[in-house]
């Protein structure tokens, strides 16, 4: 099993934009940042949860600690490419990963019955939370993404901002090998910007955005989709209890670093 080590620690700003905002960052932002080494690529995303939708009724909620867990690939996955089973979990604003990588055909087998030649930390701590609390596939969601990097020589090397177009999701087909497709996520003309940076960001995106009139808003895929599609298909029938709202619930400005 070929593992991937190293934790992810950074924090994640989410911001939706317009097609002219996403047209004046990529102009605003082109002498500090150069596509990454893959530009441009499809994200594939099963997420799972428990029958009652726990983790993600929890993490809407918006608690100090939320974890989730998702398998990942890039592009629809034939049987001997890379999935990525992931814990994402986020403390205080700051996100972290743990992650395992398994060709597509053992990654289906393992997260149907949990059982590795080669078990590991990570994947134990997989295996934990799955068997805790007895996870299940629950939605697709797959987007087509452009990302960039750091240019060489500039601040911030550790830098990315990515676009997300073409949002989507399906209920059924939970597998990786089974196709990019599904339904619309969110109204046409929308683009999700992320930036993921270890600190504060540099004082020409600051800059950049306020120019824009672009604001972070507190914005996730699956939460999404639970608030929106899920629910309104009678996911959550429990009796008496406030209803979530709809995204996006605020909206701030990102600091500069001084």
């Amino acid at each position: 099993m070929n593992e991937i080590q190293n934790c992810f620690k950074r924090y994640e700003k989410k911001f939706l934009l317009t097609q002219a905002q996403y047209e004046a960052m990529k102009r605003g932002m082109s002498p500090y940042m150069q596509p990454d080494a893959h530009a441009r690529y499809t994200i594939c995303n099963l997420y799972y949860d428990t029958d009652d939708w726990q983790l993600i009724r929890e993490s809407i909620e918006k608690p100090a600690y939320k974890e989730k867990l998702r398998a990942r690939s890039y592009g629809c996955a034939k049987d001997e490419d890379n999935v990525f089973i992931e814990i994402k979990k986020k403390f205080d604003g700051v996100v972290y990963k743990r992650r395992i990588v398994l060709p597509a055909s053992e990654a289906a087998v393992y997260l149907k019955d949990g059982t590795l030649n080669e078990p590991s930390q990570i994947s134990r701590e997989i295996d934990w939370m799955r068997t805790r609390l007895d996870l299940k596939p629950k939605v697709f969601i797959g987007y087509d993404r452009e990302a960039y990097a750091g240019a060489e020589g500039v601040e911030n090397p550790e830098l990315r901002i990515t676009f997300d177009t073409d949002l989507r999701y399906r209920e059924d087909r939970l597998d990786l090998r089974e196709g990019e497709d599904g339904l619309p996520l969110l109204p046409d003309g929308q683009i999700l910007m992320e930036i993921k940076i270890p600190g504060a960001a540099p004082l020409w995106l600051a800059r950049l955005l306020s120019e824009n009139g672009i604001r972070m808003t507190t914005f996730s895929k699956y939460g999404t989709y639970y608030k929106n599609i899920a629910l309104a298909k009678g996911a959550d029938d429990r009796k008496g209890e406030k209803k979530p709202c709809s995204i996006p619930c605020s909206t701030r400005s990102l600091p500069a670093a001084r």
